[in-house]
């Protein structure tokens, strides 16, 4: 019978450690998202480990990427000539189209760090 390798049926890997130690561990595992063994198994293999703290600042981020397009929206009524937007002028609002533009690439800048941290360091 050729059975199929899989981590649950080798030999676990012990770390002895104190009380104290293990409830940092089992702390930063929780933080990660992650259970302990998959915790400490990245760790060991030198993967990076992102913690939640992470995952809620590109969340931040996104929101703040969509309210942008929400911002867009209003635009777009300054270019179908909507009475509501008939006080600003052509040139104000190139202008902010233009600071948007840059702000959005910005955010997926930041974003793309935090996803794909480059030599080690993680952002934030």
């Amino acid at each position: 019978m050729n059975q199929r390798r899989t981590r649950k049926n080798t030999p676990p890997v012990k770390v002895y450690c104190l009380p104290e130690e293990r409830t940092q561990l089992q702390a930063s595992a929780s933080a990660a998202r992650k259970s302990l063994s998959t915790y400490l198994l990245n760790v060991g293999l030198g993967y990076p480990v992102r913690n939640i703290l992470d995952q809620r600042c590109v969340e931040d981020l996104l929101r703040v990427n969509a309210d942008m397009g929400r911002l867009g929206g209003l635009l777009k009524l300054w270019l179908t000539n909507d009475e509501r937007t008939a006080a600003f002028s052509e040139s104000t609002i190139r202008a902010l189209l233009a600071k948007i533009e840059a702000t959005q690439d910005e955010l997926l800048d930041v974003v793309r760090a935090v996803l794909t941290p480059r030599d080690g360091c993680e952002r934030f």
